[in-house]
């Protein structure tokens, strides 16, 4: 059993739902609706301590289903109060290694589906936090047993739980990963820092691939499908567009080893006036307009000129660092 959620007229509404096998896929089915808010179910007795509402057990009974008391908490467990889940998050956890330990392995017929790339792109963003993935074919294959024996719905469910540890400043790096963009670039930049690339390119690929795994067969075996993008990819459509990159990048790693490396310089002082004027003249653009403009423009205005300048793209080296350094500058101007 696992904890589904679907939006129906614009409110999460949440499933208890099972994985079963027909034949040679899994396939999954709804057994419960916990409407809006599971937390209801939730009883308190005092303290620390809590249970399930017994209807939920009653019910699942009446459909032929055995549940364990685990798998029940763990459903509800993200809806448990804050406080008490701080309490006792030390000790479930201990009771489940213990439980692992005492387990006996059940002998299972061997039924191993293979694991769709798509998949394990996933869990090596989640994992580690990588945009370059070249070295995702040399991952232990025990790190993909979670999707084992699982209905697409099932793994699908799983991601949309996981994803929550992501904070937005790391969406688009993440779909810029999981659907491999960097495969259409070969800029040396293009795994460590895709904002210097050509967004409008990076974005007709990122639609190209969406919409190449949406009439993908093999990734949605036991689940329909229509001519509509699937509602388990709308998701990343607006992570992708609705967010930018983060703002660290290779670029100010670059600088900051650079002046890291002569911390004995001290460079003089610069008034605000000057800091603008030398700015202007290597941005091209006034005084005045600089003055004007946001952290966010100037970090457009600063992606679009480091194209221009960047080594990699055959502009100057002296004037990449200038302007590198000038865009520090500004961006210390406007905090």
């Amino acid at each position: 059993m696992y904890l589904a959620q679907n939006k129906i007229n614009n409110e999460t509404t949440y499933f208890i739902r099972e994985s079963y096998r027909h034949q040679d896929i899994f396939l999954s089915r709804d057994l419960l609706c916990l409407g809006t808010d599971p937390a209801r179910y939730i009883v308190y007795p005092g303290g620390n301590s809590f249970y399930i509402d017994t209807a939920i057990v009653d019910q699942l009974n009446d459909q032929g289903i055995t549940s364990d008391s685990e798998d029940i908490e763990n459903i509800f467990w993200r809806f448990l109060d804050p406080e008490i889940q701080r309490n006792l998050e030390y000790f479930r956890r201990r009771e489940q290694r213990s439980r692992m330990s005492r387990k006996k392995k059940k002998p299972q017929e061997k039924f191993n589906t293979p694991v769709h790339i798509f998949d394990k792109r996933r869990i090596y963003f989640l994992k580690f936090g990588k945009m370059d993935q070249r070295n995702i074919g040399r991952l232990p294959p025990k790190l993909f047993h979670m999707l084992r024996r699982k209905s697409r719905d099932e793994i699908e469910q799983t991601f949309l739980d996981q994803e929550r540890i992501l904070t937005p400043r790391e969406y688009k790096a993440y779909t810029y990963a999981i659907f491999n963009l960097q495969q259409f670039f070969y800029e040396s930049f293009a795994t460590s820092n895709p904002q210097m690339l050509n967004q409008e390119h990076v974005d007709n690929h990122f639609i190209e691939q969406v919409c190449k795994l949406n009439s993908d067969d093999s990734f949605w075996v036991g689940m329909q499908t229509n001519d509509e993008l699937h509602e388990y990819l709308v998701r990343y459509v607006f992570m992708y567009f609705d967010y930018d990159y983060s703002p660290k990048s290779f670029l100010e790693d670059y600088i900051r080893n650079f002046m890291n490396s002569r911390r004995d310089y001290r460079p003089p002082y610069k008034s605000t006036s000057v800091i603008l004027t030398e700015a202007g003249t290597l941005f091209g653009e006034t005084k005045e307009a600089l003055e004007k403009m946001t952290r966010k423009d100037i970090a457009r205005l600063y992606r679009r000129k480091a194209q221009k300048f960047h080594p990699d793209k055959g502009g100057d080296h002296d004037t990449f660092v200038k302007l590198s350094a000038a865009y520090h500058q500004l961006l210390k101007l406007k905090r």
